[in-house]
């Protein structure tokens, strides 16, 4: 059986949209295409020589 004095507890109020979105993109986070564009970099600077 659900104790639900025990769930509301637990509850915690979700972000509103703007909250959200704010929180999300000032995660630093590298998806794949910055480590496809950091990989290439670093192969042309292998190349020539420059970094």
């Amino acid at each position: 059986m659900i104790n639900f004095e025990e769930e509301l507890k637990k509850f915690h109020p979700s972000l509103e949209v703007e909250d959200a979105e704010e929180a999300i993109y000032n995660q630093d986070l590298t998806d794949m295409a910055d480590l496809m564009v950091k990989i290439v970099k670093e192969s042309e600077s292998k190349k020539t020589g420059v970094e």
